[in-house]
């Protein structure tokens, strides 16, 4: 039971990008003159920009209180720097395609054109879809277990597996939703929160994986499965955001636990006579497929759709597959357990 959002390499995507400070886009003369001057002016050619007349902490430097910058851009910290290198980045974008040249990363990013206020839309939109479709699947398989199976005479469900697969549901949701935000608007504080959520869902579902397909159902073993894998992936996290973002470091901690679980799955799927097991064997050879979106990375068609919006597309489908796996297994799984009662 592999999560379609960790089942490659891809699902390490989160932990294996970094925010760059050097790309070909920012290292442009061209650019850097027009964010300087931007950032003493407050335009880009005949653009202006109010945020500019304001200091970044919100206090005003000239003008009446009722021109300071609007509350809901303040979530967003759209602020001078900000809307300078933007527009900066179009301008130059425009200069570049009028002579043939392609796009380049600004600031380790691909130019994307922003659309009420958010960075990336595209993803933004399949990241709030895919969270979408977690919710249905653990509402459907809340409903599969306390209305459709029989339950035991203290009204729980027979499913030895039903709190593990709750509590994945909310780290799953939990996970997009900051992928989300962060797709909207790329600051330190949502990049904290979108990465230590992917290690936490991540390293959950390791353990998850060891714990199905070695069918540990015992309270203290679990326990002993679950124990130091937790102390190592709070601790991460804590490294992460308290210590230093250490990209390489993430990605190694990051490669290490999906291809420990991809293996775990991939030898439980070849060694189980599950019926379902081929609904198992859709989100694996899916998500590798999907993992060619993100080795063959490409500038955002019109400044929208990149490489990686369409791979959050692509786990749309698997994330149907993948609760529909689960509530088959609970199925499966219930149906044994009563035949051993009788």
């Amino acid at each position: 039971m592999v999560d379609p959002r960790w089942i490659t390499f891809i699902i390490v995507l989160p932990c294996l990008v970094g925010v760059l400070d050097a790309s070909a886009g920012d290292a442009d003369p061209l650019y850097r003159d027009c964010v300087r001057e931007c950032e003493t002016t407050g335009c880009v050619r005949e653009r202006c920009f109010t945020n500019c007349k304001f200091l970044l902490n919100g206090s005003s430097i000239d003008g009446p209180w009722y021109m300071q910058e609007p509350l809901f851009l303040h979530w967003r910290q759209w602020d001078c720097q900000s809307d300078c290198r933007y527009h900066c980045m179009v301008e130059r974008e425009k200069e570049r395609a009028a002579v043939n040249q392609g796009p380049v990363k600004y600031h380790g990013k691909w130019p994307f054109r922003r659309l009420y206020g958010f960075q990336e839309p595209v993803s933004v939109a399949f990241s709030a879809l895919n969270l979408a479709m977690h919710f249905h699947g653990w509402l459907s398989f809340f409903i599969l277990l306390h209305y459709k199976l029989p339950l035991k005479q203290d009204k729980q469900p027979y499913y030895d597996f039903t709190g593990l697969w709750h509590i994945y549901a909310l780290l799953s949701m939990n996970s997009w939703f900051w992928s989300a935000v962060f797709h909207s608007r790329d600051v330190v504080l949502t990049e904290r929160l979108d990465y230590s959520s992917a290690v936490a869902l991540l390293g959950y579902s390791l353990i998850l994986a060891i714990l199905r397909s070695f069918n540990v159902r015992d309270e203290a073993g679990r326990v002993m499965v679950a124990a130091p894998l937790l102390a190592f992936i709070t601790t991460h996290i804590l490294y992460l955001n308290n210590y230093k973002m250490d990209y390489g470091w993430n990605m190694q901690v990051c490669v290490v636990m999906a291809v420990t679980q991809l293996v775990v799955w991939a030898v439980w799927a070849g060694m189980t006579h599950h019926p379902s097991r081929w609904k198992l064997w859709i989100v694996v050879v899916g998500g590798g497929l999907a993992m060619l979106l993100e080795i063959y990375d490409f500038p955002p068609y019109k400044g929208y759709v990149d490489a990686h919006a369409l791979w959050h597309a692509a786990t749309v489908p698997l994330t149907f597959i993948w609760w529909s796996f689960i509530r088959d297994d609970a199925e499966f799984r219930t149906s044994n357990l009563i035949k051993k009662v009788k």
